[in-house]
């Protein structure tokens, strides 16, 4: 149930790209507009992310699952209806809410399977999910066909929005949150994430800098192409600072305890652990992102493909999904998830380096190949990212894959802009480069081994485990 509810996120989520070739005849729009609405399709799910994360440690994934998918419906239908930029704009942006979900399931799915079978789980829920975007571009401009005429687009994205609906309602009466007779552990504050030292706290307040950087590039993107006045993108950076001011103080209000007292260390956990993840899956699921939304463009126009062709060929990018993403977490399950992080990520590396010299001479399928052969290390990566999430503070792990799923979306959106000022070559080695510095990063990472410690409102303690059974 939850793996289809992520797969009918992405299906909403990227209605778009496939059908971007139908949208710019019917509306007229230019090429900097198609691009804006790439970049507004990814922007809102930074905070998103962070606030489903922290609804979901609160109030449990099966509520707002089923909200969500009801709730998101309505922009989908919006988008539909649009018959200017400026709806399409407003509708597309509001639309980035739905690709919060992902965040949802990771704690659902962590509540039902053991620490040994979590990443395999995960992978799964996640690749089968992701699936989402594949199948949204393989079969939207087909039915957008069906339906016939310049309006075909239209009846093909309010479609994924009735589906949505529907399952929103299905969700609800089908799941629970915890198998029955297990606790549900929420945290003690939910405004803000918990750390256990002031070093930490700090470490929190520094990594929270980029998620408002990734939404005062989007104003100056938005200002660029004169949807935005200066006048307006300044008040959004002033805003911007505001909001993170506000954000920060609730950070630290939530931690006030570690300025008193010393945290019993068998409730710690590193924070360091966090950041990492955050990294890596800004080069993983943000490169994703960036690419699903640009690659059927740019095989249509690299080798002069029809959109439907470019759609489905294309797609197989994405395809990938339903094998590499639960083999990384497969791999990271069998063989520990740092020596899996480290190999994924050096194949990351090479493999955009190897897609950044596709041209018109390439034979499609070897283009094609390419596009699979990298698509693998960067959904296996995400895979074993998500292997280790549920493993570092299971009451925080809606707000930890939050937060690590909203650097997926700051990826994007810094992958996005870049496209839109550089061609496709340049596009794939910038990623490839972004993909060496997670590599680094990862060298810091510490294996989850042992237990870890949870409180429940009593004051009860539960050890969980999080090591491997080798």
């Amino acid at each position: 149930m939850s793996w289809f509810a992520f797969f009918l996120t992405f299906v909403v989520w990227f209605n778009l790209a496939p059908l971007l070739g139908q949208i710019q005849a019917s509306l007229g729009l230019t090429k900097p507009q198609v691009t804006t609405l790439l970049i507004l399709n990814v922007a809102l799910t930074i905070p998103a992310r962070i606030v489903i994360g922290m609804l979901t440690d609160q109030y449990g994934p099966r509520r707002v699952y089923s909200g969500l998918l009801i709730v998101s419906a309505i922009p989908c239908f919006v988008f539909a209806a649009a018959d200017s930029f400026t709806q399409l704009a407003i509708a597309r942006f509001a639309l980035g809410f739905i690709g919060a979900g992902f965040v949802i399931g990771i704690r659902m799915v962590s509540e039902w399977f053991p620490a040994d079978e979590l990443g395999t789980a995960e992978g799964i829920y996640g690749g089968w999910g992701n699936f989402g975007s594949a199948a949204a571009a393989f079969c939207l401009p087909t039915i957008a066909l069906m339906f016939g005429g310049e309006n075909g687009w239209r009846w093909a994205i309010a479609l994924t929005g009735l589906m949505s609906l529907i399952f929103g309602f299905v969700y609800y009466a089908s799941v629970t949150d915890v198998p029955k007779g297990s606790k549900y552990f929420r945290p003690k504050n939910a405004t803000a994430m918990e750390v256990t030292s002031k070093g930490d706290l700090w470490f929190l307040l520094v990594m929270k800098v980029p998620l408002y950087i990734a939404l005062g590039a989007l104003a100056w993107r938005l200002k660029n192409v004169e949807i935005f006045t200066p006048l307006t993108t300044n008040i959004v950076y002033f805003g911007l600072v505001l909001l993170y001011a506000y954000d920060s103080m609730l950070a630290v209000r939530a931690n006030r305890r570690v300025f008193v007292e010393e945290v019993p260390s068998f409730e710690r956990y590193k924070f360091k652990q966090v950041a990492i993840l955050n990294i890596l899956y800004f080069a993983t699921f943000g490169s994703e992102l960036a690419v699903v939304s640009m690659l059927p463009l740019f095989f249509g126009e690299t080798f002069g493909l029809s959109p439907v062709v470019a759609g489905m060929v294309a797609s197989a990018y994405a395809f990938m999904n339903l094998m590499s993403r639960p083999g990384g977490g497969l791999i990271s399950d069998r063989f520990g998830r740092k020596p899996t992080l480290l190999i994924l990520t050096a194949g990351l590396a090479v493999g955009y380096a190897l897609m950044s010299i596709i041209d018109a001479s390439w034979a499609v399928w070897l283009a094609v190949v390419a596009a699979m052969a990298c698509s693998f290390f960067v959904q296996a990566g995400e895979g074993a990212v998500f292997a280790v999430v549920p493993l570092i503070k299971r009451s925080l792990t809606g707000q930890i894959a939050g937060m690590t799923g909203a650097y997926g979306n700051v990826g994007a959106v810094i992958y996005l802009i870049i496209y839109s000022v550089v061609d496709a070559s340049t596009f794939f080695m910038v990623i490839a480069c972004t993909a060496v510095l997670g590599f680094i990063a990862l060298l810091f990472l510490e294996e989850p081994t042992g237990e870890i410690a949870e409180v429940d409102e009593d004051g009860a303690v539960t050890m969980i485990n999080v090591g491997l059974k080798h």
